[in-house]
């Protein structure tokens, strides 16, 4: 009979690619891996790792026990979902990851909502982008992930994890409240202003340089930073325009003038949890609290925004 967890030691190698980034992320030593990994061959009967140079890789056969062993997990995580749901409280620590616009407007009032809610239930949040989210979701380093998906930028359908919509978040240009940058009414207008924009590598600074090429133009980027509070104190000093989802201002007040872009693009916000652990009342509890705290924070952009007139 193969042993389960030896399993997950094998796909855990598999998806992290290292015996050494194995024991880092489950607290083994690398040896103690190695070990476990042998008595795992011993049991199936065939050779599962090869060496290469100093490190290993897996056999065909080590990727055939790869497969079912993410059915296996899977069925485990289905089974302790309904252990769970058995019980009369929601216990129990869950990790969650994401983007910088969801930490800031909606997951305070979320971890509101569930302390009152759920007291027991320890809730722990770790920023990060989306790919390294989902490889972390997987990997099982966490049990919920944020993520978002721009125009013409789809994210990939990833085996194993099922998602729920959230939200439909607009992007808008945004200008300095006073200067010569603040009376643009289009953005062709601000064709040759400096920008603040996500690296080129990240979705949304791909997608806000993709459409200011559609406009005419190549943005002059002066500031290149994944941080988004800097995009917003670059506007509001005057130094930088740059294109903000709405969610920011659900819970800071708005200095900066909003412009409509062409089309009213938007961005796709959604939850991602491994398919076996979606109906853990833990998760569910976390993305019901989370679409409360979007429904009470629901950011009311001015009218006066609408149509590019100064606000």
């Amino acid at each position: 009979m193969l042993d389960v967890q030896r399993l997950r030691l094998l796909r855990e190698l598999e998806r992290r690619g290292t015996l050494a980034e194995v024991a880092r992320a489950l607290a083994y030593s690398p040896s103690a891996i190695s070990q476990q990994l042998a008595q795992l061959e011993a049991e199936a009967g065939v050779r599962l790792l090869e060496r290469v140079g100093r490190g290993v890789r897996l056999t065909e056969q080590a990727r055939v026990l790869t497969r079912h062993a993410d059915a296996i997990l899977e069925r485990l995580e289905l089974a302790e979902a309904d252990l769970a749901a058995s019980l009369h409280e929601v216990t129990g620590t869950l990790r969650v990851a994401s983007f910088q616009t969801v930490l800031l407007a909606l997951v305070p009032a979320t971890l509101t909502r569930l302390a009152a809610l759920h007291p027991k239930l320890r809730v722990e949040i770790s920023q990060r982008e989306a790919e390294p989210a989902f490889a972390g979701l997987l990997a099982h380093d966490f049990d919920v992930v944020l993520g978002e998906e721009y125009p013409g930028l789809p994210e990939p359908l990833r085996a194993g994890v099922h998602e729920e919509d959230l939200a439909v978040d607009e992007v808008r240009l945004a200008l300095p409240p006073t200067g010569p940058l603040s009376t643009a009414a289009a953005l062709a207008d601000v064709a040759g202003a400096p920008w603040v924009l996500d690296p080129a590598t990240a979705p949304p600074g791909q997608w806000v340089r993709t459409l200011c090429r559609s406009a005419g133009f190549e943005p002059d980027v002066r500031f290149d930073s994944l941080d988004l509070l800097l995009h917003v104190h670059l506007v509001e000093t005057g130094h930088a325009v740059a294109v903000l989802p709405d969610l920011l201002w659900a819970e800071r007040e708005r200095r900066v003038r909003l412009v409509e872009l062409p089309g009213r693009p938007h961005r796709r916000l959604f939850t991602g949890a491994r398919s076996g652990s979606a109906g853990h009342p833990a998760v569910r509890a976390f993305r019901t609290a989370l679409r409360e705290a979007l429904q009470a924070a629901r950011p009311a952009v001015p009218a006066a925004v609408q149509g590019g007139t100064p606000s």
